[in-house]
């Protein structure tokens, strides 16, 4: 198959973003992560970004979608995905090798699955524009854009029917897109190994100052809602600094709720595996059985 993309994957607290920065450094490769929280800023020790990973003998290693989000924004699967194609074709303009890089199912089976994700118009601008006008006229809108509606109650109020034409008008393409092959392979050490890790990795971050993190996120204005929704890591910190469960419960519930975390991860690629996504399995992020598998099966153009 003629691959345009490596993929590294897999569950929390395996290695892949060292591994595929080592990747990167020989192929001659830059960095897109696939991870719904790096993305934001000052996520730092709870998300685990190390930059000093991206960093191989010396010479850094670009990297993609890490950093770059002020909270309280959003950052959602549409964003990720436009931002891909965006990042993907600045990195091949330039003759380097794309590498894909994370743990959120999602993110990665957009690209490695070809999702046709299409880009929503302003729907407040919509809205506005619309209830000005008369049912009428807002039912010929609609059935210009679509002339066999399957749902005649779309039709019951002029709010409907408003929902409707925003609905049928969400259809634009992302600029870019291009059909994906990927290269994929895949880092697990199995689970007894990744929970004996996530139980270290979490004593370390607290030692780290994670607790404090989330603290000066809270006095940063961050509202604890929008905290407690980025899961894991911020959710049980903030509901510990805000008085809801003890400093024991806290470390207690975190530590299996990344644990039932990872599980879920994996449940994800086995699932990507079902639908015909091949995947090469390591039990260690190993560069030098990594880095067989890409010489063997990817062809690098001249």
């Amino acid at each position: 198959m003629n691959y345009n993309l490596i993929t590294i994957l897999g569950p929390t607290a395996v290695g892949k973003t060292r591994l595929a920065a080592q990747l990167a450094f020989h192929f001659n490769g830059e960095i897109i992560s696939a991870d719904s929280r790096q993305v934001y800023k000052y996520l730092d020790i709870g998300t685990g970004k190390d930059f000093s990973d991206y960093i191989v003998e010396g010479k850094q290693i670009n990297h993609y979608l890490i950093d770059v989000i002020e909270l309280p924004d959003e950052f959602n699967l549409f964003d990720f995905y436009k931002n891909f194609f965006k990042y993907y074709h600045q990195i091949t303009e330039r003759n380097k090798q794309p590498f894909l890089v994370g743990g959120t199912g999602l993110y990665l089976s957009s690209i490695v699955q070809n999702y046709d994700l299409k880009e929503t118009e302003n729907e407040s601008e919509l809205i506005e524009t619309f209830q000005s006008k008369s049912y009428d006229e807002l039912k010929k809108i609609y059935l210009e854009l679509n002339p066999n509606p399957h749902n005649i109650t779309d039709f019951a109020t002029k709010e409907r029917i408003i929902q409707a034409i925003i609905v049928a008008k969400a259809q634009k393409p992302v600029e870019n897109k291009i059909h994906i092959n990927s290269l994929n392979i895949g880092v697990n050490p199995g689970r007894d190994v990744v929970k004996k890790r996530i139980k270290e990795r979490l004593e370390r971050r607290l030692n780290e100052g994670m607790i404090q993190e989330v603290e000066s996120l809270l006095n940063k204005n961050i509202l604890s809602e929008r905290l407690i929704r980025l899961g894991l890591e911020y959710k049980f910190i903030t509901e510990y600094l805000t008085g809801e469960i003890s400093f024991d419960k806290m470390k207690e519930d975190l530590y299996k709720a990344i644990c039932a975390f990872a599980k879920r991860q994996m449940t994800w690629f086995r699932k990507m595996e079902r639908e015909g996504v091949k995947i090469f399995w390591l039990t260690e992020p190993d560069f030098e059985s990594a880095k067989k598998i890409i010489e063997k099966e990817y062809v690098f153009p001249h």
